[in-house]
């Protein structure tokens, strides 16, 4: 067994230094000059050094492309149409191309590297993007593996956001990363404070961002983030609504609550926060508060693996199962679902499977 285990560790960390090898040489052996970024038929031209993604380089511009995972192929939002300068559709971004989408030239321009100049089709709207150098105003632990990070936006600005919507920061270049990366965290911040970003970010193993905030960020530091990104966001009908989300997946649903609060809306809601043990739950106390302001709103946690020391007397089991206990006809109502493509799709099922429209149901899907 032993001598398996380090047949299997020499084989990755073999293959780890080769890739390794492989983007230093491609970063520092490949010149491929300056290139030109042409976009929307010559409207704005940009010129990048080459060798970087295509999704960096238009970042690197001051254009910012929605990327949930931050470049590493997995959500599949970086989306634009390429019509020039790019080798054919990579077996990274085959996963998330149709054929029809692969016919007009869409490609994840997280996936590609440019290494000549390219045409390229933006849509206007993503020109909108802003992008700021806050300040951290605070790191608060929400519990053992999750806090909030509190930015301070530079003085005089102010950034309007739909509840729902999310941002990126960026990561700067550390021990665990070369170059600067970009993650997309879900706002959770009171829309009608304008100057401040709240985030509600859990500590993800060996995970590059989630390290640094956990591990280097201190309150003072710069930090830069651009947005807002996504249509994720409350209807505007009078149905019932569900909430379910669990972890970090509650960012949204605390701005998305605010609104409530601050509009004085009176729509049913009922959030069903899935967490394992007592340990995990989060902003039980704003919880509370919302209650308290919404007389329709109300707050189910449910742990799917009490310890014996919680005391537990509230409701076990699965979130969705929980959900379904205490909603058995869904027909006529509306879900709202952040979190792991896991959880969301299974919620899907579930509430479906009470009766709800699937059409009735909205999701923010981590990657």
């Amino acid at each position: 067994m032993m001598t398996f285990l380090i047949a299997v560790g020499s084989l990755v960390a073999i293959c780890g230094i080769l890739a390794l090898l492989l983007v230093i040489a491609d970063r520092y052996l490949n010149d491929y000059g300056i290139c030109k970024l042409i976009i929307n038929k010559g409207s704005r031209e940009e010129d990048v050094e080459g060798g970087s993604t295509l999704l960096n380089s238009l970042n690197s511009a001051g254009v910012f492309i929605p990327s949930a995972c931050g470049g590493q192929g997995s959500c599949g939002l970086c989306k634009l149409k390429v019509h020039s300068g790019a080798p054919p559709v990579l077996p990274t971004e085959e996963p998330h191309l149709s054929p029809e989408e692969v016919s007009e030239h869409v490609r994840l321009c997280c996936q590609l590297k440019v290494h000549e100049d390219m045409e390229l089709e933006i849509p206007e709207e993503l020109f909108n993007i802003r992008e700021f150098e806050g300040t951290v105003e605070s790191l608060t632990d929400l519990n053992h593996d999750i806090k909030r990070l509190r930015v301070a936006l530079p003085e005089g600005e102010e950034l309007d956001i739909i509840p729902g919507q999310y941002v990126q920061i960026e990561t700067p270049a550390y021990k665990k990363t070369p170059e600067p990366v970009y993650r997309a965290y879900s706002i959770a911040t009171d829309p009608h404070d304008k100057t401040h970003i709240d985030l509600v970010i859990r500590l993800v193993p060996g995970g590059i961002c989630t390290t640094f905030v956990f591990e280097h960020m201190e309150p003072g530091q710069p930090i830069k983030l651009n947005g807002p990104y996504g249509d994720f966001r409350l209807t505007d009908t009078e149905k019932e609504m569900i909430f379910i989300a669990g972890g970090s997946g509650m960012a949204p649903f605390l701005s998305m609550l605010a609104h409530m609060r601050n509009e004085n809306i009176q729509r049913k809601v009922t959030y069903f926060f899935g967490a394992r043990a007592k340990r995990d739950l989060i902003c039980l106390d704003e919880m509370k508060a919302f209650e308290e302001a919404l007389p329709n709103f109300k707050f189910v946690p449910c742990l799917s693996e009490p310890m014996p020391d919680d005391n537990w007397d509230g409701d076990t089991g699965l979130v969705t199962d929980v959900m379904k206990q205490h909603c058995p006809d869904l027909s006529n109502m509306e879900a709202y679902l952040c979190g792991s493509p896991g959880m969301c799709d299974a919620s899907v099922v579930a509430l479906t499977g009470n009766g709800m429209p699937e059409e009735n149901i909205f999701f923010d899907k981590f990657s």
